[in-house]
């Protein structure tokens, strides 16, 4: 039976599997018939639905998204959960490759009490960011090469490093969905030959930020696992790797030992 709407068949027949929420929000996001029609014409094609919305929903939140900006999965939402729950009251949590900051807005929102920094390389990312925690107090969004980006005061202090860094293969990006191939800078995607080149450079650099028994958050896929939590051991971290099955991701928690402790 065909859809009595043809909006939402529109979209239905352009493969958008929730035809009527995307449908309904463009019919909210748009100021006329011109602007919807143009909307659902780019959506058609295949640009995705939160660049054209100019937000994305993580966590019961909505946060600032623009063109070219990797768009929050909801399947990170295991590393908000990590780090919420790990966190020690009062300490410091950094998002590095923060895109636009939705897991520490989501992580501060859940633990107000945190003082959280983030930052990333792409400018276009950092504005985001800006965004979406602009707030009293000083600037918490960097804009830099991962941990040259942070003020040197949080050396040796971050209690929870959040990192959801970059890690498709090279070979692998032509297979992805064209939402993020074709939309997303190659920059928040290309995690090089083995999809850990990212991930590399944030383990050998943690210990010299994570305070004493501090802990490193990052999102790996299952074929990666054995290769990162190598590289974090070579850091002199203690990994363990957590699985949720449920959202279909996997993360690496790598400990900082104790100060004192012996490595």
């Amino acid at each position: 039976m065909s859809d009595p709407d043809p909006l939402v068949a529109r979209l239905r027949a352009a493969g958008c599997v929730f035809a009527e929420e995307e449908a309904a929000l463009l019919l909210e996001a748009a100021d006329d018939q011109d602007a919807l029609e143009r909307m659902v014409r780019d959506r058609v094609a295949g640009r995705p639905l939160e660049h054209l919305l100019g937000w994305a929903e993580l966590d019961g939140r909505r946060v600032a998204v623009a063109d070219g900006v990797f768009v929050p999965r909801q399947r990170t939402l295991l590393l908000v959960d990590l780090a919420a729950g790990r966190a020690p009251r009062g300490g410091t949590v950094v998002d590095l490759c923060c895109g636009t900051g939705a897991l520490l807005v989501a992580v501060l929102a859940r633990r107000p009490d945190l003082d959280g920094h983030a930052a990333d390389l792409d400018p276009a990312a950092v504005a985001c960011a800006r965004t979406n925690l602009a707030g009293p107090g000083p600037g918490r969004v960097h804009e830099g090469d991962l941990y040259d980006a942070l003020p040197p005061a949080l050396r040796g202090r971050v209690d929870v490093l959040v990192v959801n860094a970059p890690y498709v293969p090279t070979a692998e990006i032509a297979r992805m969905p064209p939402e993020a191939r074709d939309h997303e800078h190659r920059l928040a995607l290309d995690g090089g030959r083995d999809g850990l080149d990212v991930h590399r450079r944030v383990a050998a650099g943690a210990p010299a930020w994570l305070a004493p028994a501090g802990v490193l958050l990052v999102e790996v896929a299952p074929a990666q696992v054995a290769t990162a939590t190598g590289l974090l051991v070579a850091a002199g971290l203690v990994p363990q790797t957590v699985t949720d099955d449920e959202r279909g991701v996997t993360a690496l928690v790598a400990t900082m030992p104790a100060a004192g402790a012996h490595r």
